[in-house]
């Protein structure tokens, strides 16, 4: 899964990512940046 690093401004690829949901009922995937450890979001759809 590819998901944007805010830190290297590029896509990257998400390490271990886990589905996590927001307060209003949005899910999105958290995880780390396989290159500089970031943690990165991808909001998906409900």
């Amino acid at each position: 899964m590819k998901a944007y690093c805010v830190k290297e401004r590029k896509s990257r690829e998400m390490v271990s990512p886990k589905e996590v949901k927001f307060g209003k009922g949005r899910h999105a995937l958290k995880g780390k940046c396989a290159s500089c450890g970031t943690t990165l979001f991808r909001i998906t759809g409900k």
